[in-house]
């Protein structure tokens, strides 16, 4: 059985990708046609599969190399997963200061002032969600009671939640359809793609950098690629891992 949990998280930043592309593909599939020649489309239960792509990424440091060749290693064959962060930053429902999107604060030591064994802290996110009420698996809508937003949610958002098998799986809404008027008000979204697994009352929604858990298409690999003066640059497909 594949395990979904406790996987390590693509360094999006170390890779400088000029775009990222994210996207839900085979959510529907066509029924026929009506009575006026025009083609229906049904919606799948499950929804479609989530898709990323980082985008002529900038490889030009020898360690830059070495995580390529890693990734490549871990990922050909598409049997192992990994978990692929949403670059949201710009605009997620972060504060600004200083003109800048705040998304959160990393570093943070452990209470001795040490950190971890990869000289790593911990990460405070500025924005993030909690679940309200208790919703089924496939689920198409969920409640979130919300801490810290500097704007509503409206018209759309990415954020991710960490199930117990599926691990990280990543969301978004398309439609609000109620919001309380409190301090931390609770929304009821319609999400697409539906809950991958049943989420109980309190469990942590992730708006920064969201992220699910992917493998490699099973048509693409990551090769590793010299080239004279040593700057080259690698595109890498990603889709939901099941």
């Amino acid at each position: 059985m594949a395990t979904y949990t406790d996987l390590p998280t693509l360094l999006a930043d170390y890779l400088y990708p000029q775009r990222v592309q994210v996207d839900v593909k085979g959510s529907a599939i066509e029924g026929g046609r009506n009575t006026s020649g025009r083609s229906q489309s049904i919606e799948l239960s499950g929804g479609g599969l989530l898709t990323a792509s980082y985008e002529d990424c900038k490889i030009n440091w020898p360690m830059q190399y070495e995580y390529i060749n890693w990734l490549g290693a871990r990922l050909n064959g598409s049997f192992r997963f990994i978990n692929v962060p949403i670059i949201t930053d710009f605009y997620g429902p972060f504060p600004i200061v200083h003109g800048k999107p705040f998304v959160g604060v990393n570093g943070i030591p452990h209470f001795d002032e040490t950190m971890h064994s990869d000289d790593m802290g911990y990460d405070l996110a500025q924005v993030y969600g909690t679940i309200s009420a208790s919703a089924s698996l496939n689920s198409g809508t969920i409640s979130i009671a919300m801490s810290n937003l500097s704007r509503e949610l409206r018209y759309s958002d990415w954020f991710s939640i960490y199930h117990p098998v599926k691990g990280w799986r990543a969301y978004r809404y398309w439609k609000v359809i109620s919001k309380t008027d409190v301090d931390e008000p609770v929304y009821s979204l319609a999400i697409s793609p539906p809950l991958r697994e049943a989420v109980t009352t309190g469990t942590h929604v992730e708006f920064t950098r969201p992220r699910f858990a992917a493998k490699f298409p099973s048509d693409f690999t990551l090769p590793s690629v010299s080239e004279s003066f040593y700057a080259i640059q690698q595109s890498i497909q990603f889709e939901e891992a099941f």
